[in-house]
């Protein structure tokens, strides 16, 4: 599923990031949920706005439950695995256990890539539910359309604008994304804003 890669960290511009961070500035005490793990340059800048970070590594997740082995020992996939219902309930036994309503903002970077239908579904849908009404969330898509793999990272923020992003993996999506599609994937949402990136990334600032 996943190929290692190595080198050293990246930054990127990001124009979602920026306005993810207007929501920070409404008020303190907010609740945010990063999907990219542990990393202490993320937690310095959120608590630095007086906010709360909390952190879930949700690739990981994916390949504890749905890629290792004893799983794929039927010669399932990880596509495939994403399927199985006792693979799916062990999955929401250790990722995004938290209660509804419990966050002002979510940091989910590329991970939904990564989900196929119908779990993509479920977890948006409880995305949907631990968000509180106004609350944003920043997620990235790669928009080539007959890409193979794409390199998966773990991001850090640096500032407001400015993307640390350290090599984890090459991996297959399961599908990619274009605005229409991810207009209808957060239907439930009240607003979707896509900021398009000169390296082929579309990043999506939606709105709870």
């Amino acid at each position: 599923m996943a190929q290692a890669l190595s080198g050293g960290p990246e930054t990127r511009q990001s124009h979602g990031l920026d306005q993810f961070c207007v929501s920070l500035e409404d008020r303190p005490g907010l609740s945010i949920l990063d999907f990219a793990g542990v990393s202490q340059a993320t937690i310095s800048f959120v608590t630095n706005y007086g906010h709360r970070l909390y952190s879930d590594d949700f690739v990981r997740q994916l390949d504890r439950v749905f890629g290792q082995a004893p799983a794929a020992a039927n010669g399932a996939d990880f596509f495939e695995n994403q399927a199985n219902p006792a693979l799916v309930s062990d999955f929401f036994e250790l990722a995004l256990t938290f209660e509804d309503g419990a966050f002002d903002g979510a940091l989910v970077w590329d991970s939904l890539q990564f989900l196929a239908s119908p779990l993509l579904q479920a977890v948006v849908a409880k995305l949907h539910r631990m968000l509180r009404p106004g609350a944003s969330l920043l997620a990235l898509f790669h928009t080539e359309e007959r890409i193979e793999s794409i390199p998966t990272y773990a991001y850090r923020i640096q500032d407001h604008r400015t993307i640390q992003m350290v090599s984890r993996s090459q991996r297959r999506p399961a599908q990619i994304f274009n605005n229409r599609s991810l207009e209808k994937l957060f239907q439930d949402f009240q607003s979707v804003k896509f900021f398009l990136t000169r390296d082929r990334l579309r990043e999506v600032i939606v709105r709870r």
